[in-house]
């Protein structure tokens, strides 16, 4: 029970960092922003904050369901990782860890609204935001992915949880943009400085969780790899 207690809190914390990296959290406001400047009541802004978070949240469950019970449901497949996950989480933590500190080059770039898709924002109104949440879960960058395919997922592996922990990583990417959502419904002056401010906590955020991932990383391999007892 506590070592899946770790891997809920590592789910949750994981959502969030992914949320306040640069690329997914420009992304997320200039969704916000793009929805909230054709709505003029401030509860239909923070109710578009809550249906682009459901999007989020079911893009990235169905994507964990169909990998994680994918892996699971093939017998072989599924004995041979759950037999040798630790094995293979070391390395992929180090590597994910290297990501994270920007020791290997990352051309992260945003992922813009194009005008067709800005035409079918509008068509669907308000049920727009839950179309933008699916969409801009889906666009990974590089940091975005290697938090969600070198960390999360590895992690419901080992965990035998597809439906779980995707829904709690959905969720901590989600936490940011209510806040948002509930920002721009007040001010956008107060939308200018919490992201100053979430872009310089997020920096040492993943600093710390990338050492965090390579020190965690190199037990893993040390222990299961190299069989040397700490």
């Amino acid at each position: 029970m506590d070592s899946f207690l770790l891997g809920i809190t590592s789910a949750i914390w994981l959502g969030i960092l992914t949320s306040i990296s640069p690329c997914p959290l420009a992304t997320n406001i200039a969704a916000i922003s793009y929805i909230g400047k054709r709505l003029a009541n401030p509860r239909l802004v923070f109710l578009s904050g809550l249906l682009y978070m459901l999007g989020r949240m079911l893009a990235y469950l169905i994507l964990g369901i169909i990998l994680v019970a994918g892996a699971l449901s093939i017998p072989k497949l599924s004995y041979f990782l759950q037999e040798n996950i630790n094995k293979y989480l070391g390395p992929i933590l180090i590597i994910a860890g290297i990501f994270l500190l920007e020791l290997l080059p990352l051309n992260i770039t945003g992922f813009g609204l194009s005008r067709r898709m800005q035409g079918h924002v509008e068509d669907y109104g308000i049920w727009g935001a839950f179309l933008l949440g699916i969409i801009f879960a889906l666009s990974f960058c590089p940091i975005s992915a290697a938090l969600f395919f070198g960390s999360l997922i590895p992690l419901s592996i080992k965990y035998d949880s597809g439906f779980i922990l995707p829904s709690l990583f959905g969720i901590g990417t989600s936490l940011p943009v209510i806040l948002f959502a509930f920002l721009i419904g007040l001010s956008t002056r107060l939308v200018s400085k919490v992201f100053n401010r979430l872009t310089q906590v997020e920096l040492w955020a993943r600093r710390i969780t990338g050492v965090i991932f390579v020190l965690v990383g190199l037990y893993y391999s040390l222990v299961y790899i190299f069989r040397i007892s700490l």
